[in-house]
């Protein structure tokens, strides 16, 4: 696993051990910034279910201002930590050992909001959904944001969940990346 494009191209990061750990493939993060391309110095990103921190790290490689880390493993933190640390982001980070719903509910009560969210979840365990209603409901997302779901292909995700609302959807083997942005009403 690495850091595909930016000021930190070609860093190896590490990843954390576990059966629910999945880090994106290389071939779907590059897809990814492909398709958002808006990433300038007052991005501000969440990557939840963060795992290794590699979605944040290649924000802030790319140009984010702020990437916050949410995980709520140990073994997570202290590899998105070290690889912050390999990296030199450390000051371009905030990384936060807490449950995600539990974090965007503090992300709202302190009126933080991100222009980029990025979510992926351990799979079959019906978390996407939960998550989803909590970012529309705490209102954390920016006027011109957008929330980015890895999950597994078959999973139908819904159109519309409070006023987040599909905008693309995209497939590569067996996951698929969903969009989400505001309707605007």
């Amino acid at each position: 696993m690495r850091v595909i494009s930016g000021i930190k191209k070609g860093f190896k990061l590490k990843a954390p051990k576990g059966k629910d750990i999945r880090p994106t493939e290389d071939r779907i993060k590059e897809s990814l910034f492909n398709i958002i391309k808006n990433i300038d110095e007052e991005s501000v990103v969440l990557d939840l279910f963060a795992g290794s921190g590699s979605i944040g790290i290649e924000f802030l490689s790319r140009g984010a201002k702020k990437s916050y880390f949410v995980d709520k493993s140990y073994l997570s933190i202290k590899c998105i930590k070290e690889n912050l640390k390999h990296t030199n982001l450390e000051d371009k980070a905030v990384v936060i050992k807490r449950d995600a719903i539990k974090a965007i509910k503090f992300f709202g009560d302190n009126n933080i909001k991100f222009t980029h969210i990025f979510i992926d979840p351990p799979y079959g365990k019906g978390l996407i959904l939960d998550v989803l209603k909590r970012i529309a409901d705490e209102d954390v997302l920016k006027e011109d944001g957008i929330v980015i779901v890895e999950h597994e292909r078959d999973l139908i995700l819904e159109d519309r969940i409070g006023r987040i609302i599909i905008k693309d959807n995209r497939n590569y083997g067996s996951k698929s990346l969903t969009f989400y942005e505001l309707d605007g009403i």
